[in-house]
């Protein structure tokens, strides 16, 4: 099936930028110039878009907002785009379920390959069903249940989950963590892994106790 991703920016030449760059990839692509338009766009064509590429500052509806109202419905991943760089921004962002973030300026080479690498995740087929005290997670249907109700995970949560559960029993370091499941050297601050594990844990419930602090190193997996 061919792959549709969604570009969301007002400056057209960012927009032709990197859509030239995702063809030459093989990738179909759509755009929005707007926060208004980028949901219309979305609606329309949800089951063939595949990833997200979305800017935070926008005119009508900024990508915030936009980001808010697809996460109703939807886990599609979705890569944010800004020219702030904060790292509060970074971690507000994770707080509403993005799964990459991305500062402008940028290498349009970098970025497809933020693109792949995030495809080829949520791609991968596997018939493995995990099993631990009450939490089943289905890596072919992504999905996670607890004591047999599904939870909502975003895709970043989803695979620190995983991550976590395929080293039980062992410590793991914040800068581990972020090699392994963010897939490449991140120059922000660790908490935005803190941040990712407490709305883990929220969202496991009395299971989420099984996601163990080990001070000043990171977190462990542990069923006792």
């Amino acid at each position: 099936m061919e792959k549709s991703i969604l570009i969301v920016d007002d400056e057209a030449r960012m927009r032709k930028l990197v859509k030239d760059f995702l063809v030459a990839k093989g990738y179909k692509i759509l755009e929005a110039e707007d926060g208004e338009k980028a949901l219309e766009v979305f609606e329309q064509n949800k089951k063939d878009i595949s990833l997200i590429l979305l800017d935070v500052m926008m005119p009508k509806l900024d990508g915030w907002s936009v980001l808010r109202q697809i996460r109703q419905t939807s886990k599609v991943p979705i890569i944010m785009l800004t020219a702030r760089g904060e790292e509060q921004d970074e971690l507000f962002g994770f707080e509403l379920g993005v799964d990459e973030y991305i500062s402008k300026p940028f290498s349009p080479k970098i970025l497809v390959a933020r693109v792949e690498a995030i495809l080829k995740r949520t791609n991968q087929d596997t018939k493995e069903i995990k099993s631990f005290a009450g939490i089943e997670i289905d890596q072919e249907g992504r999905t996670v249940t607890v004591d047999g109700k599904i939870i909502e995970l975003s895709l970043r949560e989803y695979e620190l989950l995983v991550y976590l559960v395929n080293n039980e029993n062992i410590a793991l370091s914040r800068d581990k963590i972020l090699n392994n499941v963010w897939n490449y050297d991140y120059y922000g601050d660790s908490r935005t892994i803190d941040s990712h594990i407490k709305k883990i844990r929220h969202k496991l419930g009395k299971k989420g106790k099984y996601i163990k602090t080990i001070r000043g190193i990171g977190y462990k997996f542990e069923v006792k």
